[in-house]
């Protein structure tokens, strides 16, 4: 189907890393530029990173220089490596294609950072 399934979220303290994980079908992943969203409480999807289809990367001021998006076309994964987490971090994680198509979206992975 075309639902993406995101994982890897938890609690963290400030300071920590998480790795997240969203996997999908190749007829999502093929061609696409994948990008990670992140919902904090009572906001909207923000998209803090994406990455084209040839592996070129892009990241909001927010996270630049702490988290790293990357993609394995083979495995129809794309990975967010987030380190240096801090307390606003928090929210529901979501991938989707960029520009984002309603029905890929998955249930999301919680990330909480504790200060």
């Amino acid at each position: 189907q075309g639902r993406l399934v995101e994982s890897g979220g938890g609690l963290v303290q400030a300071g920590g890393s998480l790795r997240l994980s969203c996997v999908g079908s190749g007829r999502i992943f093929s061609y696409n530029t994948m990008g990670w969203y992140r919902q904090a409480p009572g906001n909207a999807r923000e998209l803090w990173a994406y990455i084209t289809y040839d592996g070129r990367a892009n990241y909001a001021d927010s996270v630049k220089g702490r988290f790293t998006i990357s993609r394995d076309t083979a495995k129809n994964t794309v990975y967010l490596q987030m380190n240096s987490l801090k307390p606003e971090d928090t929210g529901v994680y979501y991938c989707n294609t960029c520009p984002i198509r309603n029905d890929y979206w998955g249930q999301g992975t919680q990330v909480t950072v504790s200060s």
